[in-house]
C-alpha cells in the first residue's frame, strides 16, 4: 500500500485516504491532485442520481409517465459516470469514497426539495441540479487538462455531453411554456 494523503472535504473537514502504488506513467503528485478533483465529483455524481430518483419516485401530475420515464434516464446513465468516476480514482491509485455519508459531506450541488409533486417542480428543481452538476463538470474538464490527465478530462466531457442533453430533455418541459 502506497502512502497516506489527506482529501480535503470543505473547510475544515479531512478524510485520511491511501494512495496505491502503481505503474501509470502519471506522476503520483498529478494521480493525488485528481484524485481529489474525481471524489468531489464522484459526491456530486451520487447526489446527482439521488435527486433524479428522488424526483422520478415522486412526480404527480398529468405528465406523469413521461417525466417519470425521463427522470429514471436520468438516473440511470448518472449512475453510470458514478461508476466511471469511481472506477477513475482507483485506476489512479485512490480509493474511491462512494458512501452516501461521504457524498453527503462532499457534494456541492444544491439540496433537492423534499416535498415536492407536481411535475412542473420537479423539473425546474431537476433542471437546476443538471445546470449546477454540468457547470461542475465543465470546471473538471479544465482542472484535469490543467494537470496534464488527458483521460480524466475525457470522462467529464463525456459526462458533460450526457448531462447537456437531460438537461435539454427536462428544460423542454419547460420551453414549451413561453
Amino acid at each position: 500500500m502506497g502512502r497516506i494523503a489527506p482529501l480535503f472535504v470543505g473547510p475544515s473537514i479531512a478524510i485520511r485516504w491511501c494512495m496505491y502504488k502503481t505503474k501509470n506513467s502519471i506522476s503520483e503528485k498529478v494521480r493525488t491532485q485528481m484524485v481529489d478533483l474525481l471524489q468531489g465529483h464522484l459526491a456530486n455524481s451520487l447526489d446527482m442520481a439521488s435527486q433524479a430518483k428522488q424526483a422520478h419516485w415522486n412526480v404527480k401530475g398529468p405528465d406523469f409517465i413521461a417525466l417519470h420515464e425521463l427522470f429514471d434516464k436520468v438516473y440511470e446513465d448518472t449512475a453510470s459516470y458514478v461508476d466511471t468516476i469511481a472506477e477513475r480514482i482507483v485506476q489512479l491509485g485512490g480509493i474511491a469514497e462512494g458512501t452516501l455519508k461521504a457524498a453527503a459531506k462532499r457534494s456541492q450541488l444544491p439540496e433537492y426539495p423534499p416535498n415536492l409533486s407536481a411535475g412542473h417542480s420537479h423539473v425546474n428543481a431537476l433542471a437546476t441540479t443538471l445546470a449546477n452538476y454540468g457547470e461542475y463538470v465543465r470546471d473538471g474538464i479544465g482542472k484535469s487538462e490543467e494537470l496534464g490527465d488527458k483521460a480524466t478530462a475525457d470522462i467529464f466531457t463525456e459526462v458533460s455531453r450526457g448531462i447537456d442533453k437531460y438537461l435539454w430533455f427536462v428544460e423542454a418541459h419547460l420551453q414549451g411554456e413561453r
